[in-house]
C-alpha cells in the first residue's frame, strides 16, 4: 500500500474520477480539483435553473446524452465497480431498439439497434436493401470495400498510413451519391462533431467497422443509455463511493497554473471558491481537456519535456457538439432509440428521454406539467440553417431553440405524418456552456470536444511524461479507444495510473486495458490472418489488398 503518497488529480470529469477510483483503491491519497459547481465534466447532466417551482426540481439538462456503444470495455468496468443500492451504476443502463433515420422528404425510415431474425426486422432490412435511403448498389460495395480494408489491415499500417488520410478521401466520397455522403461520410459529423474531410480515417475507420459489425450481430443492442439523469444514475453515486473510500473532491477549484523547478512540479496554483491556494502532492494527474491544458504548459514545462509541444498544437483541434432539452406537454415517444436527421444542416440526433427514465416522475420537476423530453445534440454549429439562414455559432440562443425545433419538424412532420407540434412544446434548455456575445454576434462555447484530425497522432501524448511527477488523463492522450469519449478518457486515466504504479514500483495489480476493435464473432477474430498477412506486406513497403497471400 501507498498511504504516504498523495496525489493531485487536477479536473473532476470521467477521467478525473476514473483516476480517482484507480487511485484510492490502491492505496494512495487522491485529491480532485473541478473548476466547476458540479462534478462529471463533460458527461454531468445539469439543472435547468429557475424551471422549478412550488419545491419542485428544477427539470434535468444535459451537456448531450450519454450513449454507451456496445464496444465499450473500459468505463463499463468502471460502472460495474460503483454501488448503486443493492446493484451498481452498470444496472442502470438500458437498452435501445431503434437507430431510425428522418429526412425532410420521407416518412421516418426505421433501423434496428438490436437485430433479432424475425419478420419485421427482416423486412426492415430489405427495406434498406431497396434503397429506400436512396443508396445504390456501387454505395454499398464501396463501403463495403472500405469497411473491409479497414478491418483487414493491421495496426501499424491504420496508425501511420491512416492517420494521414481523411476520411472523405479513404471511401472516395465525391465519386458516389448524395444519399452516400449523406450517411456514410457525414455520419462523422453526429458521432464526433467533426467534418469527413478532416477526420483521420485511423479513428473513424475502426469505429465506423466496429458499430456497422455491432449493428449487424445479434444479440445485445448496439448502444444503450442511462435510465435517468447522468448525474442522478451516475455521477453523484460515484463521487459518494469515492468519497467513502477517502478521495477528497474540491468543486469551484480553477487550477491556474503550474509551477516546475528542475524538471519537476514542485507545486499548482488553484483558486478555490475565489481564494488563490497552492496545492503540493507527490504526483500530478493533468485530467483537462486539451484547450485547458495547452494553456497551462509553461516554457519550463515545455523545456523539461519537448513532446508537450504536441498538446499546445492540438489545442485547435476541437469541434462543437452540445445538447439542448425541449420539454413537452406531453410524451412524444418517436422511436425507442436515436433518430438521425438525416437532412438536418445542423446534423441532429435526439432520444425521446422519458421512456428510457421508468422510475423519473416528470410531474416532481418544473411546474408538474412536463410530460416528456426530447433530448436533441447539435453537431454542426457552421452550416447555415434553414429558417435564418446562419450557422448555430452566429444564432443568439433563441435563435438556435428556433432553427432546431424547425428541422425537427421538417423532418418528423412528412406527407399525413405530425409527429411534432408547437403547441407541444412547454420549455426548452441549452447547454450551459454556450453563451451569446452580443457584441461580437457569436456563441461562445466553453467545453467543446476534442477531434482526432488528420496527421495527428504524432502530437499526441502518452499518459505519461519525461516531468516524473506530471501524468496525463484526457481524451487526446494515445489510447487503444482513439476516440474523444468517455470511453477514451477513462482508459487514459487507467494508463496514467498504471504509470504511476510503474514508477512506484508498486506490487499493486495494473489497472486493465482491452484492445478496441477486434472484430470478433463469437469471441472468434476470425481476420486475424488476414490482418497478419498486411502485415507482412506493410513490413515490405506493399500496399494493402486484402488478401492472404
Amino acid at each position: 500500500m501507498n498511504l504516504l503518497k498523495k496525489v493531485a488529480i487536477l479536473g473532476g470529469g470521467v477521467a478525473g474520477l476514473s483516476a480517482a477510483h484507480e487511485l484510492i483503491l490502491r492505496g494512495y491519497q487522491v485529491s480532485v480539483y473541478e473548476s466547476r459547481n458540479i462534478p462529471g465534466g463533460k458527461a454531468r447532466s445539469m439543472p435547468f435553473k429557475g424551471s422549478g417551482k412550488g419545491g419542485r426540481r428544477d427539470l434535468p439538462g444535459e451537456h448531450g446524452f450519454r450513449l454507451f456503444p456496445r464496444f465499450y470495455r473500459h468505463v463499463i468496468d468502471t460502472l460495474k465497480r460503483i454501488p448503486y443500492g443493492d446493484k451498481t451504476v452498470y444496472d442502470n443502463l438500458t437498452e435501445v431498439s431503434r437507430l431510425d433515420i428522418a429526412s425532410f422528404t420521407d416518412p421516418i425510415q426505421p433501423l434496428p439497434a438490436k437485430v433479432a431474425l424475425n419478420i419485421e426486422n427482416l423486412s426492415i432490412l430489405k427495406g434498406l436493401i431497396d434503397h429506400k435511403l436512396g443508396l445504390t448498389n456501387s454505395d454499398l460495395r464501396q463501403y463495403r470495400r472500405r469497411l473491409w480494408q479497414v478491418m483487414t489491415s493491421c495496426e501499424e499500417r491504420i496508425r501511420e498510413e491512416y492517420d494521414g488520410v481523411d476520411w472523405w478521401d479513404f471511401i472516395h466520397a465525391k465519386e458516389q451519391s448524395q444519399a452516400f455522403l449523406k450517411i456514410f461520410a457525414g455520419f462523422t459529423t453526429t458521432l464526433v462533431a467533426c467534418q469527413s474531410k478532416v477526420a483521420s480515417t485511423q479513428t473513424v475507420g475502426p469505429v465506423a467497422a466496429q458499430m456497422t459489425l455491432d449493428l449487424t450481430t445479434p444479440g445485445t443492442s448496439f448502444v444503450r443509455l442511462l435510465n435517468g439523469p447522468t448525474n442522478d444514475k451516475w455521477i453523484y453515486p460515484w463521487m459518494t463511493y469515492l468519497q467513502d473510500q477517502g478521495v477528497d473532491y474540491h468543486l469551484e477549484a480553477r487550477v491556474e497554473g503550474f509551477r516546475c523547478e528542475d524538471g519537476r512540479i514542485i507545486g499548482v496554483q488553484v483558486t478555490e471558491y475565489g481564494k488563490s491556494i497552492e496545492i503540493e502532492a507527490d504526483y500530478y494527474i493533468a485530467a483537462f481537456p486539451v484547450e485547458v491544458m495547452g494553456p497551462l504548459i509553461s516554457p519550463e514545462m515545455l523545456q523539461a519535456d519537448p513532446s508537450l509541444y504536441g498538446v499546445k498544437r492540438l489545442v485547435d483541434s476541437v469541434e462543437w457538439m452540445n445538447g439542448i432539452q425541449f420539454y413537452l406537454n406531453e410524451d412524444v415517444t418517436i422511436t425507442h432509440g436515436h433518430v438521425i436527421y438525416l437532412d438536418a444542416p445542423w446534423a441532429l440526433t435526439s432520444v425521446s428521454q422519458k421512456q428510457f427514465w421508468p422510475d423519473i416522475e416528470l410531474s416532481e420537476y418544473g411546474d408538474g406539467r412536463v410530460k416528456g423530453i426530447l433530448s436533441v445534440d447539435i453537431s454542426d454549429w457552421d452550416m447555415p440553417g434553414i429558417l435564418y439562414g446562419k450557422p448555430a455559432v452566429n444564432c443568439t440562443l433563441e435563435e438556435v431553440k428556433e432553427e432546431v425545433w424547425e428541422q425537427l419538424k421538417r423532418s418528423l412532420n412528412t406527407g399525413d405524418s405530425v409527429i411534432l407540434k408547437d403547441d407541444m412544446l412547454h420549455s426548452w434548455f441549452l447547454d450551459s456552456e454556450i453563451q451569446y456575445d452580443p457584441v461580437d454576434q457569436r456563441c461562445k462555447n466553453n467545453s467543446p470536444l476534442f477531434i482526432n484530425r488528420k496527421d495527428t497522432w504524432k502530437d499526441r501524448p502518452e499518459a505519461y511524461t519525461r516531468i516524473p511527477n506530471l501524468f496525463l488523463a484526457s481524451d487526446y492522450v494515445r489510447t487503444n479507444t482513439n476516440l474523444a469519449t468517455m470511453e477514451g478518457a477513462n482508459e487514459a486515466a487507467r494508463r496514467a495510473v498504471n504509470a504511476i504504479l510503474q514508477q512506484d514500483e508498486s506490487l499493486e495489480q495494473p489497472c486493465e486495458i482491452w484492445d478496441m476493435y477486434t472484430f470478433e464473432i463469437g469471441n472468434i477474430d476470425i481476420l486475424k490472418r488476414f490482418r497478419e498477412h498486411d502485415k507482412k506486406r506493410f513490413e515490405q513497403g506493399q500496399p494493402w489488398n486484402g488478401k492472404l497471400r
